[in-house]
């Protein structure tokens, strides 16, 4: 679980999908998916000042949702139906992880605000009862109770760590977050690949399959890993990220790939790479409305 930065405040960590394939459309309308996807260090907080017998939020960002619509609230009433906590709360969220930018900036604050609100409660809900609350306000929240790169399947739901020697290879990888000045819609996303049916996706036991033999490899990088499914039904409608994408790889030789639905992604850099040059291109093809940020792995 994400550690407790002080009396009241917790971190929120975004994510990125160093694997992400796709496999099919549910009978439910979500679909299933295989993925790796690892925490970084960078991210937002997460403040909870509990008192009355409500929920309210606030953010520094105007276009995250304070009413129902924020998983924050949503999340805060699920732990109190399943924990039977009468208590109230106001949270307060430190917004850094761009909105609409796939790397699970509200999901992991709903994660957040889950861990606070059980350790004011004292603890009723055990990590697997947790674990349930999570996956049950938003697909990829159970993820961020890892502490840790985890691979997800089902919805998101079905969450595993990483085997340990696997975890080292990518543990506290540098990592630079880019985002144009626009997000991308998950729902518009997924609905955009399923139009691609059976095309766009990845059959499961293919994707177990390429998972499994780069696990099999000792030593085998994170870049042999990138894939994501979720490129081609995004790139084909904005031309502005795979042309940064393929720019960036042949001019720097770098790993880079699309994080989650977008519009954020991501570069690996290796321990002697120069940032620098990197976001200057960055900024040169996407303008000054670029969001870029280094950071690592978790």
């Amino acid at each position: 679980m994400p550690p407790e930065l002080s009396a009241q405040q917790f971190p929120a960590p975004a994510k990125i999908n160093l694997f992400l394939a796709v496999t099919g459309r549910r009978a439910d309308g979500f679909h299933d998916l295989l993925s790796v996807a690892a925490p970084l260090v960078w991210g937002d907080t997460v403040a909870v000042e509990p008192g009355g017998s409500s929920f309210s939020v606030e953010s520094d960002n105007p276009e995250v949702p304070t009413d129902g619509a924020n998983l924050v609230i949503r999340a805060a009433c699920a732990f109190a139906q399943a924990a039977g906590w009468k208590g109230g709360a106001r949270f307060t969220l430190s917004k850094r992880i761009p909105v609409g930018a796939g790397l699970g900036g509200a999901s992991s604050d709903a994660t957040s605000a889950l861990v606070a609100l059980n350790g004011l409660a004292g603890g009723p809900l055990d990590g697997a009862a947790l674990a349930r609350v999570a996956s049950g306000v938003g697909s990829d929240c159970a993820l961020f109770l890892a502490g840790g790169p985890v691979v997800m399947r089902g919805r998101g739901e079905r969450v595993e760590a990483l085997p340990v020697e696997t975890y080292r290879r990518i543990r506290g990888a540098r990592v630079l977050v880019f985002k144009p000045g626009f997000g991308v819609p998950t729902a518009w996303a997924y609905a955009r690949l399923a139009a691609t049916a059976p095309r766009g996706y990845v059959p499961q036991a293919e994707a177990e399959s390429r998972l499994a033999a780069w696990t099999a490899r000792p030593g085998a990088p994170a870049a042999d890993l990138l894939f994501n499914s979720m490129e081609p039904p995004v790139f084909a409608k904005f031309a502005a990220l795979p042309a940064l994408v393929e720019q960036i790889g042949a001019r720097f030789g770098i790993a880079v790939r699309m994080s989650g639905s977008g519009s954020a992604c991501f570069a690996l850099l290796n321990e002697r790479t120069d940032a620098g040059p990197v976001q200057a291109a960055i900024r040169a093809a996407w303008g000054p409305s670029a969001f870029i940020v280094e950071t690592r792995i978790a």
